[in-house]
């Protein structure tokens, strides 16, 4: 094990160039729950248009658009009922999350296969997961090596019953390979694993982090980096530190709220510190 930092993924961080256009730097879509359960998806979108995605997208139950549509500027909202018309709404995306706040329906798995049959690169969270809970292979044939999944640990029991009892690392890299997925489990310490048996371990991240909607903000930072074709296992090892520095440089008070707006000062230090400041 090794700790996420920089090492393992500044080589791969998609910084934009001079001929960069919103278009080359990725579409990310977010799949919102009904309209009294718009929180997730909006700290979602948020943070994966602050960490780079050059289109955001909520998409969303048409009785949820307008509440979306009133608290988004830069993030669009597209209405979608039923799989046909997500399906056309998903085929241009690079990355998708699912998960934060979406319900514990079938709805949900519909979503989840649509996305999948998309090839975008899927970040499952929340209760994307929880919904699989006694049927995880239904969720695992939904998946590829592009796919994160970003369980905090009582959605890995739901969906990987009985592996935390060989404890986190050792379950993380077992679900991984498994799912032949990337594994993001959440906690005071942050276990990354790759299907192909890398894996990584998380030992900073701050205490402020425990608080409502902080996941939702990392998933979306996720999607983002996936949207710009990062590798999964870099942008979920990446994800983690970022959402960890942020919350390090707030400290007491934080709110998931402002873990969106506190991206920019992180990555602009990470810009200043390249190894080649000229490119």
């Amino acid at each position: 094990m090794v700790s996420p930092g920089a090492d393992i993924w500044a080589g791969a961080f998609p910084w934009p160039t001079a001929e960069t256009h919103k278009h080359s730097r990725g579409r990310l879509g977010v799949i919102s729950g009904p309209a009294h359960r718009t929180g997730a998806a909006r700290l979602a979108a948020r943070a994966g248009l602050r960490v780079g995605a050059g289109l955001v997208r909520v998409l969303c139950p048409p009785g949820a658009a307008a509440v979306l549509a009133s608290a988004l500027e830069a993030v669009m909202v597209d209405p979608f009922e039923g799989p046909h018309a997500l399906r056309r709404l998903a085929e241009p995306l690079d990355a998708a999350v699912i998960g934060p706040a979406t319900g514990l329906e079938e709805t949900t798995v519909e979503a989840l296969d649509v996305l999948a049959e998309s090839g975008a690169a899927l970040v499952v969270d929340a209760d994307a997961l929880s919904v699989f809970e006694g049927r995880s292979a239904d969720l695992f044939a939904h998946l590829d090596r592009d796919d994160v999944l970003t369980p905090h640990e009582g959605e890995f029991e739901r969906v990987f019953p009985d592996l935390l009892a060989g404890g986190r690392e050792a379950a993380a890299v077992e679900a991984a390979a498994t799912a032949g997925a990337v594994v993001l489990l959440k906690g005071a310490h942050t276990v990354v694993a790759a299907p192909d048996g890398r894996s990584a371990v998380m030992t900073v991240a701050p205490p402020w982090l425990a608080t409502a909607g902080s996941g939702d903000v990392l998933a979306g930072l996720i999607g983002g980096l996936l949207a710009q074709r990062m590798p999964s296992f870099e942008a979920a090892c990446c994800a983690a530190w970022m959402h960890a520095e942020a919350a390090r440089r707030h400290g007491p008070g934080l709110i998931a709220e402002d873990l969106p707006d506190l991206i920019p000062r992180v990555l602009a230090d990470l810009w200043a510190a390249r190894p080649d400041p000229t490119s």
